[in-house]
């Protein structure tokens, strides 16, 4: 849903112009997921129902649940069929019903969940992959946002747009469909990473050398799952080591490919939890547009896993957004929230921000995009508005006169803001200048939802000398300011 509201609001000399757009949630837009009742007696009951009915009945509910569903999704039928042999997977239960049966039973263990329903916040963009017929000096760009449903489970949803040569932004139509997304482990596991990632998390060596040494160094999730099979046996049937065993298969299982439809569009993908270090959400998805140093391009997106206790550093990668890897971020760096990888190698190295303590900002640098060992701290809260704590907001932007690095800072009555800082190209641990002022506080029109005096954001965009900076207004929607990039890199020096 857009709406429009026009505002200016200035810095002393930096004009902060809040753009004609506002982005809020849609109850509409509703996914489909397995719906477990309250476990497997509670399934069985269901499925002896329903094999109780006769056929021709059975055909007249389907029919009813078609009638009533079926224009909402893309395939609602497999997705019933998928449901189905889930749930009869929890049974143990060979597929012996009739095809309309299964259907049905799948209808009853398939619940629909609205993405949007509470707020839809928390946005980066980058530039989209695809600039195919343009006209000049404008530019195509897609939006991650994050999207609260019902019990505040979070997912990542995206919009696209273009944003023109005379400084319009047009947002593509978003309907309430969204695409189904077929979820795929990844195809061949790397042992040397993989036992690095093992050792990071702080399973026994003895257990993963029970496992691993059966495999060899490249070895699919089959070939895992056997080996973690090959290696229960009554002497080995302790609490401690089937809790190193599931470990190892929950590392496997958090590392995972989402695959959509060649013809699928932007707003029509979900990235949903889908694991169980993500039961609890995912958040805050820091896009970037990573161009390495042979000239690949790789979009990069940092994010956090919640399980309702603890949270878990994510990376999700793609290069087209229809194939997209899930996998965890390691080492002991990996911290807290809100890491942010910068958009090519310094130095030969991945750099990386963060807030790994909960309150400074730091940069972390690393060989390899997965893991992250060492950190060091970039700075601390100076002014007033950051006193609680300083995090970014997104990844840095390269500019001829430095990495624009945006900021957020939280102050008294935990109100949040966000600023700006400029680093250094070739050394991003010396700070050029920062703002002593926020260049965004939430207005009063502003200031109430979900989580009250909040403006934030998770990544922005320079295009045609203009800042383009989506942000969220207390939890609750999203709004796209606009600065000129000379005023804000000439305050920042100066």
């Amino acid at each position: 849903m857009v709406r429009s509201n026009n505002r200016k609001a200035g810095q002393g000399s930096l004009s902060v112009r809040r753009l004609p757009i506002i982005l809020a949630s849609d109850i509409r837009r509703v996914i489909t997921r397995f719906f477990d009742p309250g476990g497997e007696a509670r399934i069985e009951s269901i499925v002896e129902r329903i094999i109780g009915l006769s056929g021709g009945y059975v055909d007249r509910l389907l029919d009813e649940v078609f009638a009533k569903f079926g224009a909402r999704h893309g395939n609602i039928a497999a997705v019933f069929d998928e449901n189905y042999r889930r749930g009869m997977g929890m049974l143990g239960k060979s597929d012996d019903l009739s095809h309309n049966r299964r259907l049905l039973i799948g209808s009853y263990l398939t619940a629909e969940y609205s993405i949007e329903s509470a707020a839809l916040f928390n946005p980066s963009i980058v530039p989209h992959h695809n600039q195919n017929n343009l006209p000049a000096g404008a530019v195509r760009f897609i939006m991650s946002l994050r999207a609260t449903g019902e019990g505040h489970v979070s997912s990542i949803v995206f919009r696209s747009g273009v944003i023109t040569a005379d400084q319009q932004i047009q947002m593509d139509p978003c309907g309430r469909h969204t695409r189904p997304v077929r979820v795929v482990p990844d195809k061949r596991y790397d042992k040397p990473l993989f036992l690095r990632k093992l050792k990071d998390i702080g399973v026994h060596e003895a257990e993963v050398d029970l496992v691993l040494g059966r495999l060899d160094d490249s070895f699919t999730l089959a070939q895992l799952e056997h080996a973690v099979s090959e290696a229960r046996n009554p002497a080995s049937d302790t609490p401690a080591i089937e809790k190193s065993l599931d470990d190892i298969r929950w590392l496997a299982h958090s590392n995972y490919q989402l695959e959509l439809p060649q013809e699928a569009q932007a707003s029509e993908i979900v990235i949903f939890p889908q694991t169980s270090n993500e039961s609890h959400g995912i958040e805050d998805l820091r896009m970037v547009r990573f161009v390495d140093d042979d000239g690949s391009i790789t979009y990069y997106g940092t994010c956090s896993a919640y399980d309702g206790r603890s949270v878990l550093p994510q990376l999700i990668e793609t290069r087209d957004f229809l194939r997209i890897g899930v996998h965890t971020i390691n080492g002991a760096c990996a911290l807290n929230k809100g890491m942010a990888l910068f958009p090519r190698r310094i130095g030969g190295h991945f750099v990386m921000c963060s807030r790994i303590d909960g309150e400074n900002l730091f940069l972390m640098f690393s060989d390899i995009v997965h893991f992250w060992e060492s950190a060091a701290k970039l700075q601390s809260p100076r002014k007033p508005w950051e006193f609680v704590q300083i995090g970014n907001c997104g990844s840095p932007l390269e500019t001829p006169e430095g990495w624009l690095l945006l900021t957020h800072g939280v102050g008294p009555m935990r109100t949040y803001g966000i600023g700006a800082m400029l680093l250094d190209l070739d050394d991003p641990l010396k700070v050029i200048g920062s703002l002593d002022e926020p260049l965004i506080t939430p207005t009063e029109e502003e200031r109430d939802g979900y989580v009250p005096n909040v403006a934030y954001s998770c990544g922005a965009m320079i295009h045609g000398g203009r800042l383009y900076l989506p942000f969220a207004t207390s939890d609750r929607i999203t709004r796209i300011a606009m600065i000129s990039l000379d005023s804000l890199l000439d305050r920042l020096i100066r």
